[in-house]
């Protein structure tokens, strides 16, 4: 370890001696600490992230003057759908991606370096539990989702095949996430196959120019962005284990979205198809068909003459329609004829609200961070571009110490935190495409806590039990009271083939969930008009305990996966 003179003359360099001012009181521990804490910072490196970091947070917000002239909409031909558009054609991209997955060539990345402040803990994010009836975290389910996908490819194909889950962490979250997962036996996935490593961090910077002590012993340091992936896919050599795997396609997602679909093989193989070496899915509006029927229609055509009395549809699935100018999201679009997103306080309330032809948003591509890359292009992005991305700029309160050495919590926002974004690449690819989903099935993020009105637990929780609740409608089922439906995430990947449900339980079981489950009263179309009650146990089944049934939720697929037993990923 390099010696306090040595680290003070390298700070000299930097303009930031003022790290030091409180060395001498320090013990010999905490002082090592600090020591080596500051030694891996490069002098000319530390020096201007700091004067860049002020230059950047001094200059006015808002978009250029002349952005309306440069901007464009996403041009159509680089857009597939997974609503719209022919049937055959997606059932093609979905083989493709399934082929893929059962090739061993596609994994999942996942940006988990943040800590849920906003939701009002102290914890990863992945951690959370959003208030479902099982309890499970975040991470729990995209597991069992990854559980899902590999056997459904599998039995597709009539192979064992894996899909590795990248797991980007950082100082703050790496140790806690590493122990969660070794405390739940890895969520019943190979350890082998879970692989963590630690993006970088860098100082926080007051508005002129100086790293900020957080306490006497400690640098206040942040992550450098979702965009550090780059460097932390270099730096722990993340490219060579995919290729040492086959891995071929990436997957890369935000820890936040509780609806998000993991190695979707729609997705993967829309782009495999297209040849694209970059692609991102878009936030479209929810067309009409998919919202929750109003009273009155929700039965089958042919419902039994002998069914309860139809119940309202509960007011909390309701479901939105659209976007909203003024979401607080990125967009996806042209500036300049270059592919890029640009965050939403970069784009004017005039241009949020300009209008297309048929009346929708003419800039509705919204970025939910959900994004598709071959290998080849990240090792290229390492090698070449990293260095090119523009870090952006987020004001913060930071945590100090004063000229005394006092802890001070910030009122107001007090520091600068540069991050780069992980979809900056963009503009680096040869072949970029983009994918519309419908944000009622695939995004709900979770980033505030109860007190806001948007992206908190009670709307993820509310969203992914409208998302069953859906399910269960297009499958023809009837619902009796006001409980809501929760069904088994582990054998589900789009919840269109409920119908397997009644085939696997018998014709007079409507049950939507297994015996852990809070079960809810429905009926399906040929159950006789003998309903499934709130708290009746699903009936018996040869080589089956009462109450283990599960839904295999599963798309139109040219195999059919057999049911799972009752796992229940809500």
């Amino acid at each position: 370890m390099a010696s306090e003179r040595d680290v003070r003359a390298r700070l000299q360099r930097a303009g930031q001696e003022h790290l030091l001012r409180f060395c001498a009181e320090l013990a010999p521990g905490p002082r090592a600490a600090l020591l080596a804490e500051l030694e891996p910072l490069e002098p000319e490196a530390l020096r201007e992230h700091c004067l860049s970091a002020a230059a950047a947070c001094a200059r006015p917000p808002g978009p250029p003057p002349d952005l309306a002239a440069r901007l464009r909409p996403l041009p159509r031909e680089r857009v597939g759908s997974a609503s719209r558009g022919d049937p055959e054609t997606r059932r093609l991209w979905e083989e493709e991606g399934f082929h893929q997955i059962a090739l061993n060539k596609v994994a999942v990345l996942l940006l988990a370096g943040g800590q849920g402040t906003r939701l009002g803990v102290t914890y990863p994010k992945g951690m959370y539990q959003v208030g479902l009836p099982s309890q499970k975290t975040l991470y729990q389910l995209q597991a069992e989702r990854i559980r899902r996908v590999e056997q459904l490819a599998g039995e597709c194909h009539g192979t064992r095949c894996t899909v590795p889950w990248y797991i980007m962490t950082s100082e703050f979250t790496l140790g806690p996430t590493a122990e969660f997962f070794k405390e739940n036996d890895f969520f019943q996935l190979d350890p082998d196959n879970v692989v963590m490593f630690e993006q970088r961090m860098l100082p926080a910077v007051t508005f002129d120019g100086r790293a900020i002590l957080e306490r006497k012993d400690k640098v206040a340091m942040a992550p450098d962005g979702n965009g550090g992936l780059y460097r932390a896919l270099a730096d722990h050599r993340i490219l060579e284990d995919m290729e040492r795997r086959g891995v071929e396609f990436v997957h890369v997602y935000c820890v936040d979205n509780i609806l998000v679909r993991l190695a979707d093989p729609l997705f993967i193989g829309f782009c495999v198809m297209r040849r694209a070496d970059c692609g991102a899915k878009v936030s479209a509006p929810c067309p009409a068909p998919l919202r929750a029927p109003p009273p009155g229609r929700l039965a089958p055509p042919r419902l039994p003459s002998a069914a309860p009395p139809r119940l309202p549809v509960p007011s909390w699935l309701q479901v939105v329609e659209k976007a909203y100018p003024e979401e607080p999201v990125g967009v996806v679009c042209q500036v300049d004829g270059v592919l890029q997103v640009l965050e939403y306080s970069e784009i004017s309330p005039e241009i949020a609200e300009l209008r297309a032809p048929d009346g929708g948003l003419l800039y509705n591509a919204g970025n939910i961070c959900n994004h598709f890359f071959t290998r080849d292009f990240l090792q290229m992005v390492t090698r070449e571009f990293e260095p090119l991305l523009k870090p952006h700029v987020a004001v913060k309160k930071v945590p100090y110490v004063d000229e005394k050495g006092n802890p001070v919590k910030p009122l107001k926002p007090n520091g600068i935190k540069m991050e780069k974004f992980v979809f900056d690449v963009f503009q680096f690819a040869k072949n970029f495409v983009a994918f519309e989903v419908l944000r009622e099935e695939e995004f709900s993020p979770l980033k505030n806590s109860d007190s806001a009105d948007r992206d908190n637990p009670s709307t993820a929780r509310r969203a992914l039990l409208a998302q069953h609740y859906q399910w269960a409608l297009q499958a023809g089922a009837h619902f009796l009271d006001e409980h809501g439906a929760r069904l088994p995430e582990l054998p589900s990947l789009s919840g269109s083939a409920l119908p397997w449900l009644r085939a696997e339980l018998g014709p007079r079981s409507g049950v939507l969930s297994g015996e852990h489950l809070a079960i809810v009263a429905c009926l399906f179309p040929g159950s006789g008009g003998v309903p499934a009650r709130a708290g009746v146990p699903v009936p018996a089944h040869p080589g089956r305990e009462a109450g283990q049934g599960a839904a295999a939720l599963t798309p139109s697929h040219t195999c059919k996966p057999r049911v799972s037993r009752g796992e229940d990923g809500a």
